[in-house]
């Protein structure tokens, strides 16, 4: 899909916050023993982000729900590496990393990320998998099904595609 809008940046990072908040709450609610805990810091190049923790739970016995919203300038490793021409970034987004207390329930990682180079280089990025201690394969299933249909949603094209990135990084 070519998208041919840009948002403003800003828009981007506040409805990141408020995807964490609207997580946050879920997972608590969900959770019914424990809250989370805010820890908000800065990074000393520019920016900084809110780390949200929950431990100990019913459900869940550590969850992160992480924003974060960076920018500053591109180091020259930085340049090598990723081929940069420009001389500084932006960056924000949420991740998340869930450890349920069952070891039959798999440990979840997401993130949802926006990347911005002066002038028209940008992109949006994001992916999502699930960590079984044990692995069930009718549970399995299910998630990649859930995906699919997500992403049916939009574009029939996207889940092969994307299962076969997925399939390939790991």
């Amino acid at each position: 899909m070519d998208i041919h809008f840009k948002m403003k940046k800003e828009t981007i990072a506040v409805e990141f916050k408020k995807i964490q908040e609207e997580i946050c709450s879920s997972i608590s609610n969900l959770d019914g023993k424990s809250t989370f805990e805010s820890y908000k810091w800065e990074r000393k190049e520019g920016g900084g982000g809110d780390t949200r923790v929950l431990q100990n739970g019913n459900i869940f016995d550590k969850a992160g729900v992480n924003f974060s919203e960076v920018f500053g300038p591109i180091t020259d490793k930085m340049k090598t590496a990723f081929a940069f021409e420009a001389e500084s970034f932006y960056a924000t987004g949420v991740s998340i990393v869930m450890h349920p207390t069952n070891p039959f329930m798999p440990i979840i990682h997401m993130n949802i990320r926006y990347f911005e180079l002066p002038g028209k280089t940008w992109w949006f990025g994001g992916g999502i998998d699930l960590t079984p201690i044990y692995v069930d394969e009718n549970e399995a299933q299910f998630f990649h099904q859930e995906l699919k249909k997500t992403c049916d949603r939009y574009d029939a094209s996207y889940y092969p595609k994307f299962k076969d990135w997925a399939d390939d990084y790991f």
